[in-house]
């Protein structure tokens, strides 16, 4: 909860704050810790209905830098709470900013670094924070904070590649869909008003596209609607468990896409293991920290049982062997010579590079591949409309000459 304060400090110099507290004693006490008299403390009402929570996200990329940042600063012997003030004047991300203010106000408390960020899992997953908790255990907080930003900038350059090569051909589809639209509703119709007028009898193509034609014209608005509402049902779905999992399946379902995004989660599945194994994070542990940040249910669920295999006894590439369809062999036989050599990080640094280097691949051919096929499909779609109404238009005239 967050609580608005008003306190003076031992000069008797006012100060007004916020500060981030499971209840009101333990806010009070946060703040005497840091030679405060509180005057007065409340709780934070509701924040308004216009402050979107799209407003209030911290993109990846920020925390790439902000990582990067903190590693050169502790390199340079600055302190936590001095870093982290640092920073949060200087960032130009205002709700970052505001994070770090609070992050800066609780490790004056006397919490911890891993413990502070911990509070705000929004930005710093459940991996980022048990990567600083072994940092601070072993004295390596730049190191650390230096692996977590070459991991997150791995991360954060796949990722946006896999969504800028969908976003692509969704924007020409999307465009198809409206010229059509546009085509059916305004276009059309008066085309099929000259067809009709010269008592001509059209072929049966033509007649499909005025039939066509008609419908969205009469039934249009109501086509409008329940795609709004199917749309609305979607997003709905999409905030549930149930929902969530389906969409995921459907994602790797999909032809060619899907193996993108089979490859894109192996990727990272490869790369947190090997970051977190490397930092000496146990293995149990590491899977199931990689089982929150994947990004897809489905290999969320199938890390859950792998972690419970690895509990119960079996080896990592056993508890892999399970999944084999989502899974493939030559990641599990790696597994399990990394295992019988003792090399399991360097196994999965490099299944982590060769993932990478085939999702690089699958866009780049994926990318090459779309634009032809939509320039075909595109100008298939509205040549055949356009042929349906202009041919006995043209017939029309050369009858009349």
């Amino acid at each position: 909860m967050l609580f608005k304060y008003k306190a003076v400090d031992d000069k008797g110099i006012q100060k007004l704050g916020e500060i981030d507290a499971q209840n009101r004693d333990i806010a009070i006490t946060g703040l005497q810790h840091r030679g405060l008299i509180v005057i007065s403390i409340e709780e934070e009402g509701k924040k308004s209905f216009l402050k979107f929570a799209f407003f209030e996200k911290v993109p990846m990329k920020s925390v790439v830098i902000l990582s990067r940042q903190i590693s050169t600063l502790f390199g340079a012997q600055v302190s936590a709470l001095k870093a982290f003030t640092m920073l949060a004047a200087s960032t130009e991300n205002k709700p970052l900013a505001k994070k770090l203010t609070e992050i800066g106000d609780d490790l004056q408390a006397g919490i911890s670094i891993s413990g502070a960020l911990a509070k705000h899992p929004d930005v710093f997953s459940d991996f980022y924070v048990n990567m600083v908790k072994v940092g601070e255990e072993t004295g390596k907080l730049n190191e650390t904070f230096d692996h977590l930003a070459n991991y997150l900038n791995r991360q954060y350059e796949l990722t946006s590649k896999t969504r800028n090569a969908l976003i692509y051909p969704i924007f020409v589809v999307c465009t198809f869909f409206v010229v059509m639209g546009l085509m059916f509703v305004v276009v059309i119709p008066k085309l099929s008003a000259i067809i009709l007028d010269s008592g001509q009898d059209p072929p049966i193509y033509t007649k499909i596209v005025i039939a066509l034609s008609n419908f969205f014209v009469s039934y249009g608005f109501l086509v409008l609607i329940f795609l709004v509402l199917a749309g609305v049902w979607l997003w709905r779905l999409s905030k549930t468990e149930k929902g969530k999992i389906y969409i995921d399946k459907m994602r790797l379902s999909i032809p060619a896409v899907g193996n993108l995004y089979r490859r894109l989660y192996l990727s990272r599945i490869a790369d947190n293991m090997d970051t977190m194994l490397t930092s000496g994070i146990p293995i149990v542990r590491a899977i199931d920290i990689t089982s929150d940040v994947v990004g897809s249910r489905v290999y969320k669920e199938i890390l859950k049982e792998v972690a419970d295999g690895v509990k119960s006894g079996l080896a990592f590439s056993v508890a892999f062997e399970k999944h084999a369809e989502e899974v493939p062999g030559i990641m599990i036989q790696m597994i399990k010579v990394g295992e019988e050599t003792g090399s399991l990080g360097q196994i999965l640094k490099t299944l982590s590079d060769f993932y990478k280097k085939e999702v690089d691949d699958a866009i780049d051919t994926l990318v090459g591949l779309i634009e032809p096929v939509m320039i075909v499909v595109l100008g298939l779609g509205v040549g055949i409309l356009l042929v349906s109404v202009l041919m006995p238009i043209y017939n029309l005239a050369g009858g009349i000459q």
